[in-house]
C-alpha cells in the first residue's frame, strides 16, 4: 500500500474537463505510479454560459443523472450533532482565552476531538489533516484577526459539519486509487461554502464551479488560479434553479447562429452595441474636467461615443460631467437655450426646490459594520442581502451596480466633515443616506443603459428655491458614482454644493455677471411645439 500522497493537477486544455471529469485517475494526465499515490485532479471555475443556453442546461442536468458526481450545491447537509457542536464551542472558547492559537495547535484540538476526517490509507489520513492545517492558514493569510476574525467560528462549525456529513462518508466508499469524489457547485457560495470546496480541491476531489451569471466567488481564495482552472463562455444568463429536470426546450440553428453573431458583431470591443448590453455589468464613472462650451457638447453624446469610454468583461467605465455654473451669460438668449435644451432631453430630470431628499438621522452604525469585509470595506454582496437594503426590487444588475457605488463611495469619502467629523464619520453619513434613495433617483439609475443615453440631473438653485441640503449632496456624489451627469445652475453665484463636496470634484463655470432672484424661464409655446413635432 502506498504511504504517500501526491496531488496533481489535470493537464487540460479549453472545454477538455467534460470528458476528463469522468476518467479514472489512471487514465487522466499526469500519473504516475511510483511510490506515492498520485492523485490528479479536476478543479475549474466555469464562468457564464455558451451560445446555447439549452445546452449548457441539459449539460448540468446530465451530471444529475450521471450518478457519479455530487451536486453539493443542491444536496448540502446544514445539521450538526450535539455532540460535535459542543466541541467546536469548546475549541473555540480555548481559542478566545489565549487570544488566538496557532494553525498547529488548533489543528492538535481539531484531532484531539475527533473532528478531522480519517482515512485508513495512512497517507492520506496524513494528507487529510495536512490539507486542514493549510485551509486554515489560507484563512489567516486573508484575515488580519486571524482565528479572532468575526467569521472564523461560522466558517469551522460549517467546515466540522460538512466534513462529517459529505466527505467522511464519500471516502468510506471511494477507492482512492481509481477515483476521489466529484463534485459539483452551482451558482452563489457562502464565505464558508467556498473554504470547504477548497478543502475539497486540497485534498485531490474533482470540483467545478458552475456559474450562469460569470461571478467569480473562488477568486477571492484562489487569485492566480494556482489551485483551480478558469473556463469562460462567452455569454451569461440569469442564475435560474439548478436543472435536475431535463430542459424541453432546444434552441434551432438560426437561434445559436443569431447568438454567436451577437457575440462577434456586439462583444465589449466592437463599438456596435446593443440595447441593455451591459446591464449586469457594474458601472463605474470617469468624471471629465471640461471647458464651458465642450460641457453642451459632451452632455448630449452618448457613453459609447465619449473619449475615455471602456467596457470590460465585467465593468463599463462611463465618462460623465459634474459641473456647477455660477451666474449667467451676457448673452441672455444662448444661456436660456443652453439650459432649456438640458432640460428637454428625455433623459434629463430637472430639480427646482430644495431640498430633494429626506436626511436620515437614524443610527445606521450597526448596518454599516455589518456591511464590512475583513479590509473594512463594504462588501456589496453583504449589503445587498441586509435587511435595509431596500432596493431588492430592482434587477439584480441594477442593484450590483447601486451596492458597488456605494462601496466606492465610502472608500473614497468626498465630503466635506462637518463639526469635528472623523473619516469614519463620514463615510457612516454617506452609507445611511446612500441606502435610502428617493423613488425619483431609482428611477434615473435604473433606465441608465450604461453604453447609451446618459440619464441628467439638472439642479437649478436660486437664493428663492430652498437650501441645497447635505443629503442633497450625499445623493450626488452616488449618481456621479455611478456614472450621471449633473450640471446645477446657480445664476446668482452663492455657495451650493461645495458647502459639502470638495470643490476638486467637479468643475466650476463662471459666466459673465450674477443674477438675483432670477426666475426659471419656460421654454416658449413655439418651442415646445417644435420639440413635440421633432
Amino acid at each position: 500500500m502506498n504511504q504517500q500522497v501526491n496531488i496533481q493537477t489535470a493537464q487540460i486544455k479549453d472545454d477538455e474537463w467534460k470528458q476528463v471529469i469522468h476518467q479514472p485517475l489512471s487514465e487522466r494526465t499526469p500519473y504516475e505510479t511510483g511510490g506515492s499515490l498520485t492523485i490528479t485532479r479536476v478543479a475549474g471555475r466555469i464562468l457564464g454560459t455558451p451560445h446555447d443556453e439549452t445546452d449548457y442546461y441539459i449539460y448540468l442536468h446530465e451530471l444529475y443523472e450521471s450518478g457519479d458526481v455530487h451536486i453539493l450545491s443542491e444536496t448540502l447537509d446544514k445539521t450538526i450533532d450535539q455532540e460535535r457542536f459542543q466541541a467546536v464551542q469548546h475549541i473555540h472558547m480555548i481559542n478566545q482565552k489565549e487570544k488566538g492559537l496557532s494553525v498547529n495547535r488548533f489543528a492538535a484540538f481539531l484531532d484531539g476531538e475527533q473532528l478531522i476526517v480519517k482515512h485508513s490509507h495512512p497517507g492520506m489520513h496524513r494528507h487529510l489533516r495536512q490539507a486542514f492545517i493549510e485551509v486554515l492558514k489560507t484563512f489567516q493569510s486573508f484575515h488580519e484577526q486571524g482565528f479572532n476574525h468575526p467569521d472564523f467560528r461560522r466558517v469551522l462549525l460549517d467546515l466540522v459539519k460538512w466534513m462529517g456529513n459529505h466527505l467522511e462518508p464519500w471516502l468510506k466508499t471511494a477507492d482512492i486509487e481509481k477515483a476521489m469524489p466529484r463534485v459539483i457547485w452551482y451558482g452563489d457560495a457562502t464565505k464558508s461554502q467556498i473554504y470547504f470546496l477548497y478543502y475539497l480541491m486540497l485534498i485531490g476531489c474533482d470540483v467545478l464551479i458552475f456559474h450562469p451569471e460569470g461571478k467569480d466567488q473562488f477568486q477571492v481564495i484562489d487569485p492566480d488560479q494556482t489551485c483551480s482552472f478558469v473556463y469562460t463562455y462567452p455569454g451569461t444568463s440569469a442564475l435560474v434553479p439548478f436543472p435536475t429536470e431535463k430542459p424541453q426546450r432546444k434552441s434551432t440553428v438560426a437561434y445559436r447562429s443569431t447568438k454567436e453573431l451577437d457575440s462577434v458583431l456586439h462583444n465589449e470591443d466592437s463599438l456596435m452595441f446593443k440595447p441593455w448590453q451591459f446591464r449586469e455589468h457594474t458601472p463605474v464613472s470617469v468624471t471629465l474636467k471640461t471647458t464651458y462650451d465642450e460641457l453642451f457638447l459632451i452632455a448630449k453624446e452618448r457613453a459609447f461615443i465619449r473619449p475615455n469610454f471602456k467596457a470590460g468583461t465585467h465593468t463599463v467605465e462611463i465618462p460623465n460631467v459634474f459641473a456647477m455654473i455660477m451666474g449667467k451669460s451676457a448673452n441672455e438668449k444662448e444661456y436660456w437655450d443652453r439650459l432649456q435644451t438640458l432640460t428637454e432631453y428625455k433623459e434629463s430630470h430637472t430639480i427646482r426646490r430644495f431640498p430633494f431628499t429626506e436626511e436620515v438621522n437614524a443610527n445606521y452604525q450597526f448596518h454599516y459594520s455589518d456591511a464590512l469585509d475583513q479590509t473594512g470595506q463594504i462588501n456589496p454582496g453583504r449589503l445587498m442581502e441586509s435587511h435595509i437594503w431596500r432596493y431588492k426590487h430592482l434587477p439584480e444588475g441594477v442593484q450590483r451596480g447601486i451596492a458597488e457605488a456605494v462601496s466606492r463611495m465610502c472608500k473614497s469619502a468626498k465630503l466635506l466633515p462637518q463639526n469635528g467629523e472623523s473619516e469614519t464619520d463620514v463615510q457612516l453619513y454617506l452609507f445611511t443616506q446612500a441606502v435610502n434613495l428617493p423613488a425619483v433617483l431609482l428611477n434615473v439609475i435604473q433606465t441608465f443603459d450604461y453604453a447609451q443615453t446618459v440619464p441628467k440631473l439638472i439642479l437649478y438653485h436660486t437664493e428663492q428655491t430652498g437650501a441645497l441640503s447635505r443629503s442633497d449632496a450625499a445623493a450626488l456624489l452616488l449618481l456621479n458614482e455611478i456614472g450621471v451627469d449633473i450640471i446645477v445652475y446657480n445664476p446668482p453665484g452663492h455657495k451650493c454644493i461645495d458647502h459639502y463636496i470638495d470643490d476638486q470634484q467637479f468643475d466650476t463655470h463662471w459666466l459673465d455677471e450674477m443674477s438675483f432672484n432670477q426666475e426659471f424661464k419656460e421654454p416658449s409655446i413655439v418651442r415646445k411645439f417644435i420639440n413635440k413635432i421633432f
